[in-house]
């Protein structure tokens, strides 16, 4: 430490000061206290500029109040229209099935009562008797003459005496008046002979009943579910062997656990909004699901952890339910109900939460990507949709199963088009449609670029316009079931993922929408430029983070949302992305195959009714490709000899339509270029003569070798099948 610059410090004074023993040790902390009183905390000890409490905000500040949420003042049921109706029903069938359950049981009641009453007419009597003459005060009186309290013994008698006499005067006045009601008995209606009766053995009856034996019967059986605290939630994310917690709790003990809010009731279970530990993400959690059910001591089915990401990786959002979700029966769909048609500008109910409530998607101006391991309810969730969408008479449909299984056999008779199979005709019928969805989307998009402001001013379709027949803009909904198969497929896989991506880019302002599923989400099998512009996902059980990603999108693994922690029996059940702010655990409607029947039955007559029911579903025939895929490179080998090595593309129509002009009379060169694409086969330029002209020119022309080489790996795959 230097010295001050004061020519005026004694350096021999301050030695002398240093060396007396008389020296005064002064505490410094004291020291400042005493001058500065208000720097102190509640303890009394001085506040660190870096400490907590000096950098703890104001406990009431109007910006804190502002950036703060509001807490609705109506429970969500009382505001939502759906909510409040299926709550109504809900509360009026209980109040219908608990009075029938009792009615049928009051000669049961009666009964009981009748041989009660016996019972309960003695304790009425027994216990008027002790209340006359006091007997409840004997007790005490005979342990006073015990102990020779002359005085005390004398005082309780003469209570004892004014309790018997003025009782006994309020007993014999309702003796008499009831001796007298019973002598009136005689000249009283009929009616009420009975009625007195009845009602005197209901009571002894009730007096009667035991303690542990009820007169009337549980109507509903109502499961016993412990309360959720803190304490239990604590302790349960304690055994989930995650490091930072256990550590957090170790130092912090139940503090180290943040509860931002109460836990409330939920709908049928409990909510609890926490904050982890630092470090520790929801995700962390979520993947444990299996071991938090554990220390919440309660089914797999009722612990359903989920992630905030939008409020910071660590806020973890539990909800237990007093059901298990596999084990509470499904709720009917809520179309069922409705006899007319369906508008498919309105959200479609698609499932419910696990607090029961219904969620709905949107269909228009989205596309919907679903996928799953197999048997997990993939083809039921394209269903409920695409079932919703035939419910819509102005819509057309157009339903592909690669699978082959028929799961969705009842749209065939709403369907414009429909296939169904493992096939390469199958296959081959979904890359058409594919490609006349590529045409379909140029001619709605040149439809609408012609249209007035004043009538299409964001240049999209609308409700409104999809109503207007003439204009050919109405809801054109395609499902892709098991998609994996054609975008795999050697010969039209490439294509059709290169079209695919252009209709899912272009489709969804044009009134295309897209319901792709499939149970191999990778890059061969789901091209990404598929999945990354499906504006709504719906992934069920998968068994990597890759798959999850795939379907849910990219860092959804991450931040918590992953259908990975879903069980064997969580069957329909995935996670919603897009159709809401945050994700959405959601449990789908299930459409048996009868109730699918009835239900495209009604679809069918409405179309007929409307006269929009058309193609497949009337007997047209899709149109087929110009070239035959079957035999057409045979046919080129034919017409194109050996020692020729490159023709013209439009030499080569002409030859194919001599050799065959039912088949290639109108092939064009475009046509041809197009049915050649699949097998890998492309134009380049080709220097041949004009027979016409007599002149050599450069066009676009095929090479013979090619078309060999197509012919080999065709052949070799097919024994490959073969064998």
């Amino acid at each position: 430490m230097n010295p001050p610059n004061d020519d005026r410090f004694d350096w021999h004074a301050a030695e002398r000061d240093l060396n007396t023993p008389d020296a005064e040790v002064v505490d410094l902390d004291a020291a400042r206290a005493a001058r500065n009183p208000d720097a102190d905390d509640e303890e009394g000890g001085p506040v660190l500029v870096d400490s907590t409490d000096a950098q703890r905000p104001p406990r009431f500040t109007l910006d804190a109040v502002r950036t703060g949420q509001r807490r609705p003042i109506l429970p969500a049921w009382l505001r939502s229209r759906s909510e409040l109706a299926d709550t109504m029903r809900w509360a009026v069938g209980h109040l219908l099935h608990t009075t029938a359950y009792h009615a049928t049981r009051l000669p049961k009641y009666a009964g009981k009562l009748a041989l009660r009453s016996p019972g309960g007419a003695w304790r009425l009597a027994s216990g008027a008797v002790r209340w006359v003459f006091d007997w409840e005060g004997e007790q005490l009186r005979q342990a006073t003459s015990e102990t020779r309290d002359g005085e005390l013994y004398l005082k309780l008698s003469r209570q004892r005496d004014r309790r018997v006499r003025w009782r006994g005067i309020v007993a014999t006045f309702i003796l008499s008046l009831s001796l007298l009601a019973g002598a009136a008995m005689a000249w009283a209606p009929s009616w009420a002979q009975w009625a007195i009766p009845a009602l005197l053995v209901t009571l002894c009856g009730l007096a009667g009943q035991p303690a542990d034996k009820p007169l009337l019967d549980t109507a509903v059986v109502v499961p016993r579910v412990a309360r959720l605290t803190s304490d239990v939630v604590v302790r349960a994310l304690a055994v989930l062997g995650i490091s930072g917690i256990s550590q957090a709790i170790a130092k912090q003990g139940n503090r180290a656990i943040a509860f931002t809010a109460p836990i409330t009731r939920d709908g049928p279970g409990w909510r609890a909004d926490i904050d982890l530990p630092p470090g520790v993400t929801a995700g962390d959690v979520i993947e444990r699901r299996d071991r938090l059910a554990a220390g919440l001591t309660r089914p797999l089915g009722c612990v359903w952890p989920e992630g905030q990401p939008e409020v910071h990786p660590g806020r973890l959002l539990l909800w237990v339910g007093d059901q298990d979700m596999a084990a509470t029966p499904p709720k009917p769909w809520p179309l069922l109900k409705t006899t007319g048609g369906f508008d498919l500008g309105r959200a479609v109910p698609f499932g419910t939460d696990p607090r029961g409530r219904v969620i709905s998607i949107e269909l228009p101006y989205t596309n919907l990507l679903i996928g799953s391991i197999p048997g997990y309810g993939k083809t039921a969730a394209t269903q409920v949709p695409m079932l919703a969408a035939a419910l819509d008479p102005y819509a057309e449909l157009w339903c592909f199963d690669f699978k082959g299984t028929g799961g969705l056999d009842p749209l065939e008779k709403v369907s414009a088009r429909y296939a169904s199979g493992q096939d390469d005709d199958t296959a081959e019928q979904g890359l058409l449609a594919l490609r006349e969805l590529r045409k379909e989307c140029q001619r709605r998009a040149a439809v609408i670029k012609g249209l007035p402001k004043t009538v299409c001013p964001d240049n999209k379709v609308t409700p409104e316009l999809a109503r207007r027949k003439k204009l050919g803009l109405h809801w054109l909904v395609v499902a892709l079931d098991e998609v994996q198969e054609l975008f795999s497929h050697a010969e039209f896989g490439k294509e059709a993922g290169e079209l695919a991506e252009k209709v899912i880019k272009l489709g969804r302002a044009l009134g295309v929408i897209l319901v792709v599923a499939t149970q191999r989400p990778d890059a061969k099998s789901l091209p990404t430029g598929v999945s990354a512009n499906a504006g709504t996902r719906f992934c069920l059980r998968v068994m990597g983070q890759i798959e999850n990603d795939m379907i849910l999108g990219t860092s959804a693994y991450k931040n918590g949302i992953r259908a990975t922690m879903f069980a064997k029996k969580d069957k329909g059940v995935g996670y919603l992305v897009g159709a809401a702010d945050d994700a959405q655990i959601v449990r789908t409607f299930y459409v048996d195959g009868p109730t699918a029947e009835k239900i495209t039955d009604r679809a069918r007559a409405l179309r007929e009714a409307a006269g929009t029911l058309t193609g497949h579903a009337i007997g047209q025939a899709a149109p087929t490709p110009a070239a035959r895929r079957d035999t057409l490179l045979d046919d080129i080998l034919t017409v194109v000899p050996a020692t020729e090595a490159k023709v013209w593309a439009e030499t080569l129509t002409e030859r194919l339509a001599d050799l065959n002009p039912e088949a290639y009379g109108d092939l064009t060169r475009d046509q041809l270029t197009a049915a050649l694409k699949p097998y890998g086969i492309t134009t380049g330029q080709v220097w041949g003569t004009d027979p016409a002209t007599g002149k050599g020119a450069n066009r676009r022309g095929v090479e013979r070798q090619h078309i060999t080489d197509a012919v080999a790996e065709r052949n070799k795959r097919r024994g490959d099948k073969a064998a």
